[in-house]
């Protein structure tokens, strides 16, 4: 009997534990999947708050302070003395140190003694992306100037930009006419580049001042754009673009671009060429436009030869001597900018990066 049963007891054991076994990994890879979904849930919902968290933020700071920031204000001058006084500390003996000390205390006593008002210029800084974004903090450098300064009083402008956006760039060219609407002495200089945007800036300066190997130049007009037409469609799709006018749109990236679009566009880009010959000419009327006005670039030296500058030094000699004649006050406007703001920034510079040249 026992031996006849045995073998059916063990095939109902057997297929009992399979099921169980079977049953546990069903449950095992139900959840895992579970935890799985879950996981990815929770993520998409800590994504979307962060998102949603940093959207609050930006808009909760511009409605609480909508223009906050203010022009920061440092002597150069003082700077300057203070980095000689260092120097001499170690070039000096103790005897020579003393009587350099003395003569220098003498000197500010006679100064303090007999007052005089002396002439100040004001150093701004001017480095320019694409977008010309940093016209923002020049125009509330340029304000305040025109609302503190006295008659001798001169503007130093160090500017660095290959130009961008003819719109922007034509924004921060008017600020720096401001000063001089204002009778203010406006000097620009160019240590590395001035071309296209940037130039249309320098000539709105009474002098442009040059470093010996400063790109300047570049009085021309540029437009590219890849077209993805073709990609598209290879892959059977079809992109569709609505607009009211003629020529609301020339040419686009994924449309099928045509021949008057283009002849459109190279009409525009002569209008605007037109535009800034003419600008450049109003401000600096010796130049030979047809010579200078191809969109070619010149380093400062033969720059100064054509007429497209005025001398060739270096924006540390300027400064220097008008520490010598006077005060030098750095301006610098500083916006309180929140985490997302400041993210943005460093994501739209490193963009900017990657495409700045000279147009």
């Amino acid at each position: 009997m026992i031996s006849l049963h045995a073998p059916a007891s063990n095939h109902i054991r057997n297929l009992y534990s399979y099921r169980l076994s079977a049953y546990l990994c069903a449950m095992e890879t139900f959840f895992s999947h579970y935890l799985l979904f879950l996981a990815d849930t929770v993520t998409i919902v800590v994504a979307l708050l962060i998102v949603a968290g940093g959207i609050t933020a930006i808009a909760m700071s511009r409605r609480k302070n909508p223009t906050s920031g203010q022009v920061q204000v440092s002597d150069l001058r003082k700077q300057l003395e203070q980095s000689s006084e260092n120097v001499q500390q170690y070039r000096l003996d103790k005897k020579a140190l003393k009587v350099h000390q003395k003569a220098l205390k003498k000197d500010r006593k006679d100064k303090a003694k007999d007052p005089v008002t002396e002439s100040c210029t004001y150093l701004l800084d001017f480095k320019g992306d694409i977008r010309a974004s940093a016209v923002s903090a020049l125009r509330e450098e340029i304000s305040a100037i025109i609302q503190a300064s006295k008659p001798g009083d001169t503007v130093l402008l160090r500017l660095e930009s290959g130009g961008g956006m003819v719109n922007t760039y034509g924004l921060a060219a008017a600020q720096i006419l401001r000063l001089r609407a204002a009778k203010i002495h406006v000097t620009a200089l160019v240590d590395a580049v001035a071309a296209s945007g940037g130039y249309m800036m320098a000539v709105t300066a009474d002098r442009i001042v040059a470093s010996p190997f400063a790109l300047i130049g570049s009085i021309g007009v540029v437009a590219q754009i890849p077209n993805f037409h073709r990609w598209l469609q290879d892959r059977n799709i079809d992109w569709e673009q609505f607009t009211a006018g003629k020529f609301k749109r020339t040419v686009t990236l994924f449309g099928e671009n045509t021949d008057s679009g283009r002849a459109k566009l190279r009409e525009e880009l002569e209008e605007t060429h037109a535009l800034f010959r003419e600008f450049v000419q109003q401000y600096r009327p010796h130049l030979e436009l047809e010579q200078v006005a191809t969109g070619e670039a010149w380093l400062g030296s033969k720059a100064l030869q054509l007429g497209l500058v005025d001398q060739l030094a270096t924006s540390d000699e300027i400064i220097l001597e008008a520490a010598q004649k006077g005060k030098v006050l750095t301006l610098h406007y500083q916006r309180q900018k929140t985490f997302p703001q400041r993210l943005g920034l460093a994501a739209q510079q490193s963009w900017d990066k990657l495409w700045q040249t000279p147009h």
